[in-house]
């Protein structure tokens, strides 16, 4: 299988944003829905996949980078790369008769492809899906009802503080795997969930923190009082100072990214728009009044 690196079209500097957007890119392009009847297109999407779940995953990036497991993501042999079973043309079903026959049928080991004794069984490979949530969703958090294909519907807890383009792995509810002992389940390998986020009209993100901008009467505003501004989690009740002006700024604690165990909530900051209203009319003849700045 051709080098994942080069599947995507990227170098072995790429981050992981590089990454994400590299697969988005070719999987938008040679998805069957936009290639109907494309037996090409077919199988570079399916190139694709395969390398996103190289490469698109932390921990087996780095065990491709050290050589330690193959593209198509087996785990390299001790007899070399792809394993005793590749270099020397033997299927995994074969194994086991083999070593039975080279210790006078005493061995009763099970056996994996790529070298790996102790089961009869491979994982299956995992599978790729992608779903959209609103921006709050992904600031506060959420569970996800999903319908998985052949994996069925599963509950996907989301965490507070999700970024576009991250990916949520789901034990279990990829494609089955293969087993060489009748009534021994094989092991299922996991559903891959690449999570975007949809942009919001109110709020922005900077970091753990959001942003939002609220318009203030302008009478409130030089004589102060209260306004009732609409939070991620809800309406709250808040103080402006008197004689504020247009790009002032108030924090409200804890109002931003959700909490979550490795990190405390982030805050609000509210970026206040003086708006003169009705009383513009009312205001002209005192403002002309006044002398020249």
């Amino acid at each position: 299988m051709k080098d994942p690196y080069a599947i995507l079209g990227i170098n072995k500097s790429a981050t992981d944003k590089d990454i994400r957007s590299a697969y988005r890119r070719l999987a938008k392009q040679y998805h069957p829905d936009h290639n109907p009847n494309n037996v090409e297109a077919e199988e570079k999407f399916k190139a694709v996949g395969q390398a996103y779940n190289i490469l698109g995953d932390k921990e087996k990036r780095e065990q491709f980078d050290r050589g330690e497991i193959g593209a198509d993501g087996q785990a390299h042999g001790p007899f070399g790369a792809g394993g005793f079973g590749s270099r020397q043309g033997f299927h995994q079903e074969d194994l086991g008769s083999f070593f039975s026959d080279m210790f006078g049928g005493g061995f009763s080991g099970d056996f994996q492809a790529g070298g790996t004794a102790g089961r009869r069984t491979s994982k299956g490979s995992d599978r790729r899906y992608e779903v959209s949530i609103t921006f709050v969703q992904a600031i506060l958090g959420t569970t996800l009802d999903l319908a998985l294909g052949e994996g069925g519907h599963t509950e996907v807890k989301v965490p507070p503080g999700l970024e576009d383009g991250q990916t949520l792995r789901v034990r279990g509810k990829g494609a089955p795997g293969r087993t060489m002992r009748p009534g021994q389940p094989g092991i299922p390998g996991d559903a891959l969930i690449t999570v975007s986020v949809k942009e919001d009209a109110r709020f922005t993100r900077s970091g753990r923190n959001i942003r939002m901008v609220q318009s203030v009467p302008l009478k409130i505003a030089v004589l102060g009082g209260k306004v009732t501004i609409d939070t991620p989690a809800g309406a709250v009740t808040v103080k402006i100072p008197k004689h504020s002006d247009s790009g002032k700024i108030l924090r409200l604690g804890g109002r931003g990214v959700g909490a979550s165990r490795q990190n405390p909530a982030g805050d609000l900051l509210v970026t206040l728009q003086i708006q003169v209203g009705d009383l513009a009319t009312e205001l002209e003849p005192f403002l002309e009044s006044l002398p020249e700045a």
